[in-house]
């Protein structure tokens, strides 16, 4: 038997607004104008790999899940922008070193570079795809979390631009 909201124990209230998500691991799901396009750039510039396709949509992976991003084609007359994500990052395996290599290699495919910032926890490249969505290549620097929060509060969770001169090697 189902009891309404406003029916239900106390009890049985209070243990239900204290559960909390355990993410384990996630995906980002997008509109773009053409799925099959958008996957060509995805696999060229983020180095993934095609898991899945359909009419409508295309799965992609970095190689450790089933799909990482998914690409789904959006109603025609949809215009790019507006009201939405503003940018999804990807936390890099490297160093400073590493995301300056990224930047090149963003530069010479000639992907969008937005900005190059300093946040005081870590660097981070923000760039678009095809479809103007933003992405960010970041690199912490602070490993600590309690650190890491403690001096994005103490600097109002920066995003200083910064330049980096990108390595072409």
């Amino acid at each position: 038997m189902m009891m309404a909201k406003d029916d239900a124990p106390r009890s049985t209230t209070d243990a239900v607004s204290s559960v909390k998500p355990r993410v384990r691991r996630t995906h980002l799901s997008l509109f773009v104008g053409d799925p099959e396009v958008s996957a060509k750039w995805y696999e060229d510039v983020l180095g993934m790999e095609v898991t899945a396709r359909g009419p409508e949509w295309v799965f992609l992976s970095y190689g450790l899940k089933h799909h990482d991003i998914a690409l789904i084609r959006a109603e025609d007359g949809a215009r790019p922008g507006g009201i939405g994500l503003q940018h999804y990052g990807l936390e890099i395996d490297g160093d400073l070193d590493e995301l300056r290599r990224l930047y090149g290699m963003l530069l010479s495919k000639g992907v969008p570079v937005v900005k190059t910032t300093d946040h005081k926890v870590g660097f981070g490249v923000y760039f678009t795809d095809p479809d103007g969505n933003r992405f960010e290549f970041f690199c912490e620097t602070v490993q600590d979390d309690e650190e890491g929060k403690r001096i994005l509060g103490e600097h109002n969770a920066p995003s200083e631009t910064v330049d980096l001169d990108p390595l072409y090697t």
